[in-house]
């Protein structure tokens, strides 16, 4: 046996088990990242995508928080919403005046109920269905970004929007009513 090889093997042993440890504490500092926060940055984040996407549908009401942007009228549908359902989107079982007008409704609808944390569940699983349509009719070959989607609208429906959520504060009084 080499006398170098035998006693090198101790060295490396300590060197796995000391990076064992540190990978042990990285696990154990990000598991105590709480739900909630985790909840509020998902609801916030897909939030902002759907937002955006029907602030492209209408005119009159543009709201940005992030851009700071905000100009309060009366919103209508633009014209440009129809035509792009008619001409691009083409989405099976719906006429394009029907559909522009549903999307723009539930980007808008849903997405402010998320980031209020109110219905979230109900809200998530309903942009999880606006996205399967996008995905399946609209852009099939966009599944990266739409499996993000999906992922992050699929952890709201299973964990629900977290402590800072009106539902939160809404079972909870629920509860002390008992």
């Amino acid at each position: 046996m080499n006398p170098s090889t035998h006693s090198a093997a101790p060295g490396a042993a300590g060197i796995y088990l000391a990076l064992a440890r540190r990978v042990d504490g990285i696990i154990t500092l990000a598991s105590a990242i709480p739900q909630s926060l985790i909840a509020l940055l998902g609801r916030f984040s897909i939030a902002a995508v759907f937002w955006k996407s029907g602030q492209t549908k209408v005119e009159g009401l543009a709201i940005d928080l992030l851009d700071g942007q905000f100009h309060f009228g009366r919103p209508h549908l633009s014209d440009s919403a129809t035509a792009l359902f008619r001409d691009e989107y083409r989405v099976p079982l719906l006429s394009p005046e029907v559909a522009a007008p549903l999307a723009a409704l539930g980007e808008h609808a849903f997405s402010a109920l998320l980031l209020l944390g109110l219905a979230t569940r109900f809200s998530a699983l309903a942009l999880l269905g606006m996205t399967a349509v996008i995905q399946l009719f609209v852009y099939p070959g966009a599944y990266p970004t739409h499996g993000t989607w999906a992922a992050v609208l699929l952890y709201l429906v299973a964990t629900g929007p977290g402590k800072l959520s009106l539902d939160h504060w809404i079972a909870r009084a629920c509860h002390r009513s008992d």
